[in-house]
């Protein structure tokens, strides 16, 4: 105690004492200059003549060239170094030393700002899981999020405060946080006591009072959020439109309500919303058309994924973007969700919903990744049965890959998944180019004001007949992949 009290009082009488001893060493040149004068020397014609007697001598010795390039070598030297430090000084009081290195900074601004486009739709923990591997090869990431959760924390300020739930859209934002591990602990935090705060997470009140504070607006405080924690992408809900899951079973039961659904107990048949058809965030659907890489998924089907596909112009985008396309499936069912399910179940249920025709799953899905990797189970979940046949006929091709975490039993690993994806988007990247003149025609006809980059170069009445043309190459593509998609394994991914 006393030595951190002498430490205080010594920083207190730091300034003072610097000042003194500057009023030391100018009372010592005056000296000096004093004893110049009393020996009948001036100190200005003493200084000179003492620099040049030096540069003559330095002439003499070394060639005036060698001296020249000598002394500017120098001077440049200690500019350089004088540079280098105050840059360090000032970006260093917005870099603390707990935080990344500079270096590391300015790849992750420069390079990954360049990277990627990457759109991820989904929900849940599936999602942020993902996007803290992906936000590793890019920072142009648009997380599109449902906003159908009516239970816990975020139930009880949708319906106290009428926002909308914010749950998912804190645990995006947070896995694209620059300061991610800080920021999801204290985001993650619940309150344990105090009347009208327990149960509730900070992350959700700080999203509810960001959206008080823009008028009722929760696109702009997630943009708020997204700038105050240095997000590496930005976080949309799919809709603005507070609505409501109604999932019919096949037992003829009508169960509302994204809590109450796997409460029921019973094989979903259909899902709805309520009120039918919300209009979609139009940034979303920009974002979807202006994507090198749509991913889907990983999270609920029911209850995560298929709900933005819902919302009125979101499945359409996708059908029409250029984009490669990606479903992640699960690596376990889910009990009151997906109980039994295939992996061809879940996509047969994505295309039904999303309105695509089951033979032509392609449009809304290329590949479909797989996790090939048994898990330790310890619940009444199974691994998702594979079905390759089933898929084929879907017009999807399978990729089966190891993608299992190690401590989390279930989940995917956030790092294998991203570079499994990023690795398949890199050799899938090839696209035949009338796939590419007919999506482009198609953005450019049916939302032209959200691919105002498009260049629509086939007529529109002659869509129709090269569209059934282009099925053909493109399932005869698909096929061709597939047998090396399937049957190679990468030994190793370069990140």
């Amino acid at each position: 105690m006393k030595g951190s009290v002498n430490s205080k009082i010594a920083r207190m009488l730091l300034p003072g004492l610097k000042r003194w001893i500057a009023i030391i060493l100018a009372g010592i040149i005056v000296m000096v200059v004093g004893i110049f004068l009393f020996l009948g020397y001036h100190p200005v014609h003493v200084t000179t003549m003492m620099l040049s007697e030096s540069l003559d001598y330095a002439a003499k010795l070394l060639p005036h060239k060698i001296s020249g390039i000598a002394v500017i070598v120098g001077g440049a030297l200690i500019v350089f170094i004088a540079i280098a430090k105050m840059t360090l000084s000032v970006v260093g009081a917005y870099l603390p030393d707990d935080r990344e290195s500079i270096p590391d900074v300015l790849y992750r601004k420069r390079h990954l700002s360049k990277g990627t486009r990457v759109v991820v739709i989904g929900g849940g923990t599936g999602l942020s899981n993902l996007l803290r591997g992906i936000k590793s090869f890019t920072n142009n990431i648009t997380a599109i999020v449902t906003v159908g959760d009516d239970g816990g924390s975020s139930g009880r300020l949708r319906q106290e405060l009428g926002v909308l739930p914010p749950g998912d859209i804190r645990n995006c934002i947070t896995a694209l946080a620059d300061e991610e591990r800080l920021v999801t602990e204290l985001f993650q935090y619940r309150f344990q006591s105090g009347a009208g705060l327990e149960g509730h997470s900070f992350g959700n009140l700080f999203l509810s009072a960001l959206c008080a504070i823009t008028n009722g607006d929760m696109l702009e405080a997630t943009r708020v959020a997204s700038r105050v924690l240095n997000s590496c992408g930005q976080v949309l809900p799919s809709t603005v439109t507070n609505f409501s899951l109604v999932a019919e079973l096949t037992d003829g039961r009508i169960i509302e309500g994204e809590s109450q659904i796997p409460l029921a107990a019973g094989r979903i048949k259909s899902l709805t919303l309520k009120p039918a058809l919300p209009k979609a965030v139009p940034e979303a659907i920009e974002a979807i058309y202006n994507a090198d890489l749509i991913i889907l998924g990983p999270g609920s089907l029911y209850t995560s994924i298929i709900p933005n596909l819902l919302v009125d112009g979101i499945a359409q985008a996708i059908r029409d973007s250029s984009a490669d396309k990606i479903y992640v499936s699960n690596v376990l069912t889910q009990n009151g969700e997906t109980n039994n399910y295939s992996v061809a179940d879940h996509v047969e249920a994505l295309l039904v919903h999303s309105g695509t025709p089951l033979n032509l799953g392609y449009r809304l899905m290329e590949t479909v990744l797989v996790n090939d990797q048994l898990p330790t189970l310890q619940s009444e979940a199974q691994p998702v049965k594979f079905d390759a046949e089933r898929l084929r006929d879907l017009g999807v091709v399978p990729l089966k890959r190891s993608l299992l975490n190690a401590h989390s039993i279930g989940h995917h690993d956030s790092e294998k998944l991203a570079k499994t994806i990023m690795l398949w988007h890199m050799r899938h990247g090839r696209k035949t180019p009338l796939k590419q003149t007919i999506r482009a025609a198609s953005s450019a006809s049916k939302n032209g004001k959200f691919s105002a980059g498009a260049k629509a170069t086939v007529p529109n009445d002659s869509l129709a007949e090269i569209n059934e043309q282009s099925k053909i190459n493109e399932m005869s593509e698909l096929k061709a992949m597939d047998a090396a998609e399937t049957i190679e394994k990468p030994a190793e991914i370069v990140s």
